[in-house]
């Protein structure tokens, strides 16, 4: 992953946010919207990009744009900032390849289970018909 390379690929938005700020909000954009495409971008390699495809498929529509919006603060300036930061450690997480999970089951559980079914095909039986 090349930080400088997806860093020159990304297109930011401005909008006017809601929330509080008065007068303020309804004059100044102050809304940031991160816009980022996986699948033309040159900073990460082909097995990145699947796993960002598969792992935050939550967040990308359809034209493969993943897409960040922050609204938080009063400032634009501050935004991007906080845009900035969540989208690389997005990015850090999105591309983390998953461990298998290693499942071997202990002797002292099959046992048990094995003794479990033992007892309830006796109590099973119990309830049988007896034949004299």
């Amino acid at each position: 992953m090349n930080t400088s390379i997806i860093q020159s690929e990304i297109v930011y938005r401005t909008a006017r946010s809601s929330g509080s700020g008065g007068q303020h909000v309804n004059k100044v954009e102050t809304k940031v919207e991160l816009l980022f495409n996986i699948a033309a971008s040159d900073g990460l390699s082909e097995s990145e990009k699947y796993w960002l495809k598969k792992n935050l498929s939550n967040r990308i529509n359809k034209e493969g744009m993943l897409r960040l919006s922050v609204q938080e603060k009063r400032s634009q300036h501050r935004n991007k900032e906080i845009a900035q930061k969540r989208f690389m450690s997005l990015l850090k997480a999105g591309v983390k390849i998953p461990k298998k999970r290693k499942i071997k089951p202990i002797k002292a559980d099959r046992e048990q289970r094995m003794k479990a079914k033992r007892r309830r095909s006796e109590k099973k039986a119990w309830r049988k018909k007896m034949d004299y």
